[in-house]
């Protein structure tokens, strides 16, 4: 996914749903999803062990990065694909903490950048919708992911909520397994900025 947002402060102030709309795509797409990738990037090139490291889990009452991954994906398609989006509910959430080693890391990581984009399209029409009615109106909008009534607003936020708790876990597994090669921020930079 090329990134397409910056969260470089506007010219002028977005209404509140749009900013919210526009952080939630962000977050989604270029900030969770890179550094989830950016930490897969580092686990063995040999097809046999990474499959092994993106499978590994600590114990069985803990999920490995192929389980967070697939839940990642069911959750983003029943809560925003279908929920918001009104496309018919497929998840089988059981299936997805009951994978063992059946899928590579290209297709786990193809699969969420698929569920990605499909949310994203929800977000974008979400957006237009948020545009032509110069209103917050459709973030009011009841949907019922899960069987629970709730707003727009809610099952967007609790989706992006979501992602980011599982990202961080994703991360910490996969910097269990690569010795010390995990970067996602630049600490030099970072200290030059605070001089």
């Amino acid at each position: 996914m090329k990134g397409s947002f910056s969260l470089e402060p506007l010219v002028a102030p977005l209404p509140a749903g749009l900013a919210f709309l526009r952080q939630a795509r962000f977050r989604l797409r270029e900030d969770y999803f890179v550094k989830i990738n950016a930490a897969l990037a580092e686990l063995s090139e040999l097809p046999e062990l990474n499959n092994e490291q993106i499978w590994w889990r600590p114990n069985e009452a803990s999920n490995s990065i192929g389980n967070l991954i697939l839940h990642l994906a069911g959750n983003m398609r029943q809560w925003m694909i279908a929920g918001v989006g009104g496309a018919v509910d497929i998840r089988q959430r059981a299936a997805e903490f009951a994978e063992r080693d059946g899928i590579s890391t290209p297709e786990l990581m193809a699969l969420l950048a698929e569920t990605l984009q499909e949310v994203d399209a929800v977000l974008a029409g979400l957006e237009r919708e948020l545009t032509a009615m110069q209103s917050d109106a459709p973030l009011q909008r009841e949907c019922v992911p899960q069987g629970y009534a709730q707003t727009v607003l809610d099952a967007v936020f609790h989706v992006v909520e979501h992602f980011s708790y599982h990202t961080g876990q994703i991360i910490l597994l996969a910097k269990c397994q690569a010795a010390g090669r995990i970067r996602l921020y630049d600490d030099q930079r970072l200290n030059l900025e605070r001089d």
